[in-house]
């Protein structure tokens, strides 16, 4: 693109900037309450109330003027004499405007151009309080109290002359408050109360006759009319009652012959009802039959329903009461059971408690014995040495002699094994244990006592006895049946 082509392009959009920018700044509004004031190029000036303009930068300038509605409060401040020389004290409102005629907006623009309401109102009310106090001085007392609207109009007429000159439009001025300085308002308001209240009770005077006489006469009118009425009523009353006989007369007629129709109507629809009534008893009777027959079904299916209930209720009943009594057999048998295991368990313990005890105290017995015996064996040992001794002499005394001295220690030996068994309340005895194994061995130990001392000695006892006895093997069999008496004594005791 040429330069020259840009440089005017570049130049036309800076002017449309430009213009753009003259118009945002120049265009102006004037709301419908104010007056713009555009002034500046021209001699006339540019007066936009609600409307729109321009208004160039620099070279022109915008005032405002209120042209809306204002309220001046308009009061006397003192007492001002009336026509009739009476004080008073008025207190008025009045509602102005500034005109918007070409020559009311100039006369306005003179005076209160970028005032306030307030402002404007500052420089009226001394004006209309004026024009006020002039109107005064020319209307009496009575006609101010009685005709407001005629002193606000004489009030606005002749401040409106002034105002004229202002560009100023009076709307309407009203009083709003009328006081004297005498309280003569009053007194005028109370003779006009009395002649009110005068007038009233002629009035109420004449008008309480009025009724009266109006009453009177229409009492009158009331009891002619009413006497004109009763007189007439019993007339027709007359005329009625005949009528009525006429009437009668004929109705007994027609009734005696309804009557005797009625009657033979009444014996046609006496015999169908009794035909009627008595199909209706069969049927009723049918009925009643079919209806009991159905009760009676009802009845039997519903003690069949209720017998089988009861059935049902008593065999699940039964049932329950078996379950539970079965389960409680189980119960106690299972419980049962375990006592006797715990107890079987218990007796099996106590057995091997009791054994065990029975062993160790056998055991006890034994190595008492045992220690016993070898007591007896260490005495015997101890006197081996006297034994010897009297081996001489025994020699000379024979074989009697030795068995005589057997005889005497026997018992004594005997005894001495079968004292610590006298100590014992009762035994219990096991497996192979019984008296007979026990006197076996009581037995055996009182042999092995006696063969120890025979051993202690160098003498074989058994021998001497048997040689005495005249045969080994007598002897031996009458020792050893002595032996088993001498245990089993000592066992019993």
């Amino acid at each position: 693109m040429p330069r020259e082509t840009l440089i005017l392009i570049a130049a036309l959009a800076v002017a449309l900037v430009f213009v753009l920018v003259l118009i945002f700044t120049s265009y102006v509004k004037a709301p419908p309450n104010k007056a713009y004031i555009i002034t500046g190029l021209k001699r006339k000036p540019k007066i936009l109330i609600g409307k729109a303009g321009l208004k160039l930068p620099f070279l022109e300038r915008k005032d405002e003027l209120l042209v809306e509605q204002i309220s001046i409060d308009i009061k006397t401040g003192d007492f001002v004499p009336t026509a009739d020389f009476i004080g008073v004290n008025i207190d008025a409102v009045a509602k102005v405007q500034i005109r918007t005629d070409e020559e009311g907006i100039k006369l306005a623009m003179k005076n209160f151009l970028n005032m306030t309401s307030q402002q404007i109102n500052t420089q009226l009310v001394d004006s209309l309080q004026g024009n006020m106090r002039e109107i005064i001085g020319t209307i009496t007392l009575k006609e101010l109290c009685n005709d407001r609207k005629s002193f606000g109009d004489q009030v606005q007429e002749k401040a409106q002359v002034d105002m004229n000159n202002l560009g100023i439009q009076i709307i309407s001025c009203n009083i709003q408050h009328v006081e004297d300085k005498n309280d003569l308002i009053n007194a005028l308001g109370q003779d006009n109360m009395a002649a009110i209240q005068k007038n009233a009770s002629i009035a109420k005077a004449n008008a309480e006759r009025d009724v009266a006489i109006a009453q009177a006469e229409a009492a009158k009118e009331a009891n002619d009319a009413r006497v004109a009425s009763q007189t007439e009523i019993a007339i027709k009353q007359n005329e009625l009652a005949i009528k009525k006989s006429e009437l009668q007369v004929i109705q007994d007629s027609k009734q005696a012959e309804a009557d005797a129709a009625y009657k033979i109507q009444e014996q046609a629809q006496r015999k169908s009802i009794e035909v009627a009534d008595t199909e209706a008893d069969i049927a009723k009777q049918e009925k009643a039959i079919e209806l009991k027959m159905k009760e009676a079904q009802v009845r039997e299916q519903a003690l069949d329903a209720e017998i089988k209930k009861q059935a049902d209720a008593e065999k699940y009943r039964q049932q329950q009461m078996a379950d539970v009594e079965l389960y409680k057999r189980q119960k106690e048998a299972e419980a049962k059971k375990f006592e006797i295991a715990q107890q079987a368990e218990a007796k099996k313990l106590q057995a091997e408690a009791d054994m065990i005890a029975m062993q160790r105290e056998a055991e006890g017995i034994r190595a008492k014995g045992e220690a016993e015996a070898d007591a007896i064996r260490a005495k015997a040992e101890a006197e081996a040495a006297g034994i010897d001794k009297k081996a001489e002499a025994m020699q000379k005394y024979g074989e009697a002699a030795i068995i005589e001295m057997l005889c005497k220690m026997y018992p004594l030996v005997a005894e001495s094994i079968a004292k610590p068994l006298a100590n014992i309340d009762s035994i219990t005895m096991y497996g192979e244990g019984n008296t007979a194994k026990m006197t076996e061995d009581i037995t055996k130990s009182f042999k092995q006592t006696i063969d120890g001392i025979g051993d202690s000695l160098g003498i074989d006892l058994s021998s001497v006895i048997g040689s005495f006895a005249g045969t080994k093997l007598a002897g031996s069999k009458l020792l050893s049946d002595k032996n088993k008496a001498a245990a089993a004594e000592a066992t019993e005791e």
